[in-house]
């Protein structure tokens, strides 16, 4: 492994792969040979030029900042001497590369391949064959905890898993954020991945089961079933029995071949350091291509970690109203801010400088790596669900469980999650933990799934592409995942609005 990587030939910082002491030395591909001036620490930027004052910092070819005071060749660039050069609601112009637009949109659905998956009747197809009990409201969270494990006797044939989704919301809330409660809710109730679902109530709260009915449609009567606890007698003698029902019905569920172009696939990244942008988020970006090249879809998300970044998203849409949307999503998610009173750059958090990030631009241009290289082909509002195949864009926030959860919602069936610092959390579906560096998956090996940082140790990228997608179809196709192993379900609905 070499001791540095420099990721563009602009760059005027490198990336220090391992610890580097004071008086170490770097030797650039150009012969230049650098010393370091002080310790800097692995997965952070060395300056191979002096950067002046008020001058840019420069990496994977844009800037990430600019410098606070003047920093000599071999300093340490991180957040004592370097500024975002973010600010305000800004005005954006389209300047796609047509003809690469064009290119790539021909190659999408050019391979073909297939899983096991559960193919439902409304055509869509699951990766997992639960049965999930979804509360409307907060009040009634410990009820569904307890029918969950009770219920677990009851699972045989084709069923996982019992799964109870808690959350606090469906009462007390107000305009929006009553209706994206609602909108979240019913996505989930209509998730694939469930084969059935108990929808529990409590009965006097504002998302009750009638004001929730239609948002979730028309269903099948025996996988989805409806408690109101107010009106039963014994709402867990009630609830067991129709949980028993819906199992009978589900576990006679089987997986049969399914094209791999009904794969829709989240993409996210949580907990991110230093070597995030130019191992882990780069590899799921091919991984994206590679869905998308099977006619599958792909969702990114995490808005407030585009801000930096965004042109390069906004510049490969694909036609000009999609541009649009995404000006608007970016735009608005930054008067979100304003309204609330907050700065809109109020990134990184302590634990992505402690991995080396130093700015927002330098966790954007390596968060959206994840996106690949396809055209953008559609813009999601929170909540609202895919039926475009391609790279999708979605409007969440950058929260690990809130995000997750929208992509979720919004079809995803498997979440691939990139972190440098670990997390044990997993969203409503198989969340795929994937290491950027090697010793957060050797400390954590009961979280992480994949380790990227084979990248760092001269595997190739085309290598890691090929075996981390093979996993993936695995993982499709029944292959738990750690977090799976564990037990581990999480849900969260992001809360906009005024608490009654």
């Amino acid at each position: 492994m070499t001791d540095f990587l420099q990721i563009h030939k602009l760059d005027n910082v490198v990336v220090c792969l391992d610890k580097l002491s004071k008086g170490d030395k770097i030797t650039l591909t150009d012969g230049k040979e650098i010393t370091a001036l002080e310790e800097i620490p692995a997965g952070h930027k060395i300056a191979i030029t002096d950067i002046g004052t008020g001058e840019n910092v420069v990496k994977y070819g844009y800037a990430i900042g600019h410098a606070t005071s003047d920093i000599k060749a071999g300093a340490w660039v991180h957040t004592h001497d370097t500024k975002t050069n973010l600010e305000g609601i800004l005005e954006y112009k389209y300047e796609p590369d047509s003809s690469y637009i064009q290119e790539k949109k021909s190659l999408m659905g050019s391979r073909k391949g297939i899983f096991k998956g559960f193919l439902r009747e409304n055509g869509k197809v699951g990766i997992r064959n639960e049965v999930w009990i979804i509360p409307t409201v907060g009040c009634v969270n410990n009820i569904a905890t307890a029918m969950a494990k009770q219920a677990s006797s009851f699972v045989k044939g084709s069923v996982d898993e019992v799964v109870a989704f808690t959350h606090n919301y469906g009462c007390s809330q107000t305009g929006d954020d009553q209706e994206h409660t609602r909108t979240i809710l019913a996505d989930l109730i209509n998730h694939p991945n469930a084969g059935g679902v108990l929808v529990l109530g409590l009965g006097c709260e504002n998302s009750n089961i009638d004001v929730l009915k239609p948002y979730i449609g028309d269903v099948d009567s025996s996988r989805v079933k409806f408690l109101v606890c107010q009106e039963s007698d014994d709402e867990m003698a009630d609830g067991l029995e129709l949980l028993r029902d819906i199992i009978e019905t589900a576990s006679k569920d089987e997986r049969t071949d399914c094209d791999l172009s009904k794969l829709v696939i989240g993409l996210k990244c949580g907990g991110s350091d230093g070597f995030s942008g130019i191992t882990a988020n780069p590899l799921v970006g091919r991984i994206s291509d590679r869905i998308v090249e099977y006619g599958g879809t792909s969702i990114l998300t995490e808005v407030p970690e585009m801000f930096g970044a965004e042109t390069i998203l906004m510049n490969r849409c694909k036609d000009v109203e999609t541009f649009n949307d995404t000006v608007n999503m970016i735009n608005g998610f930054k008067e979100y801010f304003t309204k609330q009173g907050e700065p809109i750059y109020e990134n990184p958090s302590p634990g992505n400088k402690a991995g080396g990030i130093t700015t927002l631009e330098d966790k954007s241009l390596g968060c959206t790596q994840k996106s690949g290289d396809y055209p953008v082909m559609n813009v999601l509002e929170y909540g609202e669900r895919t039926d475009v195949t391609g790279l999708n864009l979605l409007c969440a926030p950058g929260n690990d469980l809130c995000a997750a959860t929208a992509l979720a919602s919004s079809g995803a069936q498997i979440v691939l999650f990139t972190t440098g610092r670990g997390t044990p959390f997993a969203c409503p579906v198989p969340t795929l933990k994937i290491a950027s560096n090697n010793t957060i998956a050797d400390k954590k090996g009961n979280w992480i799934d994949y380790r990227a940082g084979q990248i760092l140790e001269g595997r190739t990228f085309d290598e890691l592409t090929d075996e981390l997608f093979e996993k993936i179809v695995r993982t499709a196709s029944g292959e738990k995942l750690k977090s799976e192993i564990s037990g581990f379900h999480d849900m969260a609905i992001w809360k906009r609005g005024v608490t009654l």
